[in-house]
């Protein structure tokens, strides 16, 4: 938690960032920019110059400010809610740390450290429990840090978390953003999955 002095300009910050967000405008145009970064095609390198953007709108300070709040750790962020802010603007900005900060945090961490994510690495187990054999995978990924962070989970959590990127990535793609080779191995993996399957129905 914050000591006496960091609560004190904390709070300074904040009210600055909430006077800077009264207008119920600059809360549409904020999370309007926020929307376009975040589900832009080079969100990595276009989140660079996110800040730069809210300092333009908000100011220098209350632009700063807000990008912190969104990636702050959430003992942090959870004093905003001691800082006097209207309930709107509270609600606003709450709303956007769900659904903005760790995407932008991550994105920040991944363009700010030169190593990057390392690599991944996947492999299939068979648990073997009372209720019958459930085919898992285990995705690792060696991050900032190099230390390897891994995923256990069903075969069908996976698929479906492989569904779901596939749809959403799938909404903003173009021509030129993938090569015809992923492609080609992307529509293997799904005849794959359906032909092993197929039994079932």
């Amino acid at each position: 938690m914050l000591d006496h002095e960091e609560r004190f300009l904390f709070r300074e910050e904040i009210i600055n960032l909430g006077n800077a967000l009264a207008d119920v405008n600059a809360l549409d145009n904020v999370e309007d920019l926020l929307a376009e970064v975040t589900t832009s095609p080079r969100f990595d390198s276009d989140v660079f110059t996110l800040e730069r953007s809210l300092q333009v709108m908000l100011g220098g300070r209350a632009g700063s400010t807000l990008v912190g709040l969104l990636t702050v750790d959430r003992e942090v962020f959870e004093e905003i809610g001691e800082m006097g802010l209207s309930p709107e603007v509270h609600e606003r900005i709450v709303g956007w740390r769900a659904r903005f900060g760790l995407a932008i945090d991550n994105a920040l961490n991944f363009l700010n450290n030169p190593d990057g994510i390392q690599g991944h690495n996947f492999g299939t187990q068979v648990n073997h429990a009372e209720a019958g054999t459930t085919l898992q995978g285990r995705l690792t990924l060696v991050r900032y840090n190099n230390e390897p962070q891994f995923f256990i989970a069903d075969a069908d959590v996976l698929l479906s978390m492989a569904a779901d990127m596939m749809e959403r990535l799938g909404e903003h793609l173009a021509p030129e953003m993938l090569d015809a080779e992923l492609v080609t191995r992307l529509r293997e993996a799904v005849d794959l999955v359906a032909r092993r399957t197929s039994s079932r129905g």
